[in-house]
């Protein structure tokens, strides 16, 4: 494999590197693998599409797709093409089929579901831009809820659009610091995912200048907001829960010494779940404790870190926060209007499960996830699961989102585009059909995947891609 030599390994940092690997590890395989270009790798989307058929969807394209042993429905990707269309321009990746993630990243919500766990409430503490929380909602089968929170307001948005590609409508959004949940929402999940800001010390084979600034000073101030996060997140579980602490840096002081802090202040009420059986060879990234710490050269990928950790009893509760929710924005629909949405979404080929419930807001049709309802009111959401439809005259105006997620393949609005038609679509120009559809609104489909709203003014099929996922430069069409 090619060596890239550019990254920056301070020496401070190579000696904490040194103290925390394990004895059958060495310095020099570290500094190897750490200048090493990093495998691409891929999680298909099951919401969208199995396994089986996206290998068979795409095996013309010869792709070298190797299986990653903690995930099913992970891949190592080796592609021809990577110069001439970067894998987040083919048509696969913009409607949702697969995500783009790191392998070592999928490892936090395999330890999350491990043993036949089926949390039905589960939340992702730091969510963006997504690859965690798209994971989670695949892994239950849009069935629950998760609660996906943000700090950065900017990184809300990537959030939500990751969200929204992959056909995801059980998730609720919010945008706070982490530290709020303990006290916000006490004991309300089943399972929790922190995924914790660190120092990034796994990431330099994908960001060769990730140390630049990083200093053992720097390390320490981290780990006292990770102590933090973790008293937080402990909070918010429901005894017997489980709770993933996770991060991509390599040290002990962002990683075991955090997990034994929790273990020391609440000595009665939480125990570490090991993961030895994880998978096949999950004991080369076991530490004594039974925790994952996975430097680059074990698995010939990015360096991370995975405790599993289980809360056993309930401990003394927060002070209450001191801010007001204000008042909630929407009501629930019942009854007759309840049912004329239902028979006119029916009626195009959108359905829903009992999971989902219908609620307004002036015209704006809305689905929320019922296990989420009971957190209404103690803390503000950003967005809470999908926008269905806007009430005009006529009917219903059906919105983007819900069609990505909801609609059926056998949907009478359904309106199938060529390669290159799909490729415009992407960039957000209206498509001239070489056949008219019958009516008047489309869904317009690629691959047997819904695309967007499409209405048709004569020969046009105008369209309504939403312009903060309209694509530049080249896609897909005649790339191959």
């Amino acid at each position: 494999m090619a060596q890239s030599h550019s990254a920056f390994l301070p020496q401070a940092f190579l000696d904490v590197v040194r103290d925390a690997l394990p004895a059958n590890l060495t310095l020099e395989d570290f500094i190897e693998y750490s200048r090493r270009p990093l495998r691409r790798s891929l999680r298909v989307n099951t919401l969208k599409i199995s396994v089986a058929d996206f290998l068979a969807l795409v095996e013309p394209y010869n792709w070298q797709l190797t299986p990653i042993p903690w995930c099913a429905e992970g891949f190592w990707i080796e592609r021809e093409d990577e110069d001439s269309l970067p894998l987040g321009s083919t048509a696969e990746h913009l409607s949702g089929m697969f995500y783009i993630q790191e392998a070592s990243s999928m490892l936090p919500v395999t330890a999350l579901f491990a043993d036949g766990r089926e949390p039905q409430r589960i939340m992702d503490v730091a969510a963006a831009p997504g690859s965690k929380t798209t994971q989670i909602a695949a892994r239950m089968g849009n069935q629950g809820a998760i609660l996906a929170n943000e700090y950065s307001a900017s990184r809300v948005k990537v959030l939500h659009a990751n969200i929204s590609r992959c056909g995801i409508s059980n998730v609720a959004l919010t945008h706070f610091d982490g530290r709020v949940f303990g006290a916000a929402l006490p004991e309300c999940f089943d399972a929790i995912l922190l995924d914790a800001p660190c120092s990034g010390e796994g990431v330099v084979r994908k960001d060769p200048d990730a140390l630049r600034n990083w200093t053992p000073e720097s390390t320490s101030g981290i780990a006292d907001t990770q102590r933090e996060l973790i008293a937080s997140a402990f909070h918010a579980l429901k005894p017997g829960g489980t709770l993933i602490y996770s991060t991509c840096t390599l040290n002990r002081e962002e990683n075991q010494q955090i997990c034994q802090w929790l273990l020391a202040e609440w000595p009665e009420a939480v125990e570490i779940e090991p993961l030895n059986d994880l998978f096949p060879e999950a004991d080369k990234a076991i530490t004594p404790e039974g925790f994952l710490h996975v430097f680059p050269q074990i698995y010939d990928c990015e360096g991370f870190f995975v405790a599993r950790l289980r809360k056993t009893a309930s401990v003394e509760p927060l002070p209450a926060p001191g801010y007001k929710v204000g008042k909630f924005p929407f009501a629930p629909l019942h009854g007759r209007q309840a049912a004329d949405v239902i028979a006119s979404a029916a009626k195009v080929g959108i359905r829903w499960g009992d999971n989902l419930k219908l609620w307004q807001r002036d015209k704006e049709v809305w689905l929320f996830p019922e296990e989420i309802i009971p957190l209404f009111g103690k803390v503000r959401f950003s967005r809470i699961g999908l926008r269905l439809a806007e009430q005009y005259n006529k009917g219903y105006r059906w919105q983007h989102e819900a069609v990505i997620s909801l609609l059926s393949g056998d949907s009478p609005l359904a309106f199938a585009l060529t390669e290159q038609e799909a490729d415009e679509w992407y960039h957000g120009r209206d498509v001239y059909p070489e056949s008219s559809p019958g009516s008047d609104d489309v869904v317009v489909t690629y691959q047997g995947q819904p695309v967007g709203l499409a209405k048709k003014i004569g020969s046009r099929l105008k369209n309504s891609y939403p312009r903060e996922l309209v694509r530049d430069g080249k896609l897909f069409a005649g790339s191959r």
